[in-house]
């Protein structure tokens, strides 16, 4: 089992040792989409993260159980319990009952993963699954002294939390700088404090999703159901949490409020957090009219971009940035991603056509222990792919016979190539099982051999030509003429 692994711990603001509760057995939760529209691509950056860190916690020999939860009730447009709730608005916009958007958005988001090649979480909970555990964990914190209703809403109390625990120790925030920068409470305002923020929401007549509790028919905050599911299928401690860096300031900082309050302890022992995508220099919003979602990335249908990109190409671009990094997206980084990429799968697609012989001049062991130290350090992608491109360049080495290899140092070669390319990147050829492509184009290189062989050199560069213009690229070598998209 790997046990040189240092990962950044939000909470202590630098890279740690990993040291599991109980190891090998980890525990990983990761806030899930709020299932009320079309995921959006920050959303898939955290996943495609997460999923990259699953993936090689399992290969470095842990059994991991991953948590990644549906928000599927509770959560109003504004973080301080104000504003209509997102799914009663788009279902009344759309027509539909909240569990048909519900059900509509969370097919879309399991495509969508499907298209990136992500795995399922070991378990993915959904919070109007667990409205009973949420209850009982709200009539815990009552009961502790942390909690208090006001005709049928339930409020956290911060300042009794604050006086015997850091409510700032994920963001290192000055608590009396946030109190000045929190609007005064109105006079019709429930809450004892100006940072008190909702447990228990009580149902207005109309509500469509509400549920009977101890208050009254009400629905929960939107904080209080990670909190009881990671307790549920985690305990009231585990190794990681995680999500995008634009939950820390309040979602996670209330849920370490809350399992506090709950249990007295502290949930996770490392939160991880993934950094905001921009475009073109300039965040991503929708507000500023440079968002897009993943499937108009796929198509090019949209204003700033120049055509689409495959799935793979987007999950390696995404992955060409480390997590922690803000990630820029324009059509030249894009550009330069799918051609990398495709580089990359070429040069693999080269594995099985190269000779092997009783000499050896490339030391795959050195290599595999480069890219081992790459994801020990705090799963650091790119210089992983940076590391894998020198696998590139040896299979090329050896493909134009500038270069020997071992059959013992192919069999290592293949088996890097399978765990770090497929199994931890996760990523695939999108041209493999193309066989309808890959016959066509077989019998048309055939054809172009024979020209060559006659001497017809006109017709075989017309064929070459012709296949270069339809974004087919020939590479001629000793073992034959391969082909690959340019």
């Amino acid at each position: 089992m790997n046990t040189g692994l240092q990962l950044y711990n939000t909470l202590s603001r630098k890279k740690e040792l990993f040291q599991p509760l109980n190891a090998p057995n980890v525990g990983m939760y990761v806030c899930g989409p709020t299932v009320y529209s079309d995921v959006h691509l920050g959303n898939c950056r955290t996943f495609i993260s997460f999923d990259l860190i699953f993936r090689y916690l399992k290969y470095a020999g842990y059994k991991v159980r991953y948590v990644r939860n549906i928000t599927d009730a509770g959560h109003l447009e504004g973080d301080r319990d104000e504003g209509d709730d997102k799914f009663a608005k788009r279902a009344k916009l759309e027509q539909l009952e909240p569990m048909e958007i519900v059900q509509k958005y969370t097919l879309g988001f399991h495509d969508v993963m499907r298209m990136f090649n992500t795995l399922p979480p070991s378990i993915e909970p959904t919070a109007t699954g667990h409205i009973i555990e949420q209850i009982e964990m709200i009539k815990i914190i009552i009961a502790n002294g942390y909690g208090y209703e006001v005709d049928g809403n339930v409020y956290f109390d911060v300042e009794k939390y604050s006086k015997e625990y850091n409510y700032t120790i994920l963001t290192n925030r000055n608590l009396e700088d946030m109190l000045n920068n929190t609007r005064e409470l109105g006079g019709q305002d429930e809450k004892h404090g100006r940072l008190d923020f909702a447990l228990w929401i009580k149902a207005k007549p109309e509500t469509l999703m509400q549920w009977q509790s101890p208050w009254g028919m009400g629905f929960p905050g939107w904080h209080i159901e990670c909190s009881a599911m990671s307790a549920k299928y985690l305990g009231a401690e585990f190794d990681i949490h995680g999500g995008g860096m634009d939950l820390a300031a309040t979602h996670h900082t209330n849920e370490i409020a809350q399992s506090e309050a709950c249990s007295h302890k502290q949930p996770a022992r490392y939160w991880m957090h993934t950094n905001m995508l921009t475009v073109n220099g300039t965040r991503m919003s929708k507000s500023a009219g440079n968002g897009f979602l993943p499937l108009e990335l796929f198509t090019g249908d949209h204003p700033l971009l120049k055509k689409g990109y495959s799935p793979m190409t987007v999950k390696f671009f995404m992955l060409q940035a480390h997590y922690r990094s803000t990630l820029d997206f324009s059509n030249d980084a894009l550009d330069a991603s799918e051609k990398g990429f495709r580089r990359l799968m070429s040069a693999i697609g080269l594995l099985d056509k190269l000779s092997v012989s009783e000499q050896n001049d490339f030391d795959i062991d050195a290599l595999k222990e480069k890219c081992i130290n790459a994801m020990n350090d705090d799963f650091n992608s790119p210089i992983l792919i940076a590391e894998l491109f020198e696998a590139v360049r040896i299979i090329n080495t050896v493909y134009d016979g500038k270069g020997k290899i071992s059959a013992e140092a192919l069999e290592k070669l293949k088996q890097l190539v399978n765990d770090f390319v497929f199994d931890i990147l996760g990523l695939k050829d999108e041209d493999a099982g193309g066989n309808d492509l890959n016959g066509v184009l077989e019998m048309v290189i055939n054809l172009r051999t024979e020209a060559k062989a006659n001497k017809d050199y006109a017709t075989s560069d017309r064929i070459r030509i012709g296949l270069q213009e339809l974004g087919i690229q020939l590479k001629d070598g000793k073992e034959g003429t391969t082909w690959s998209k340019s």
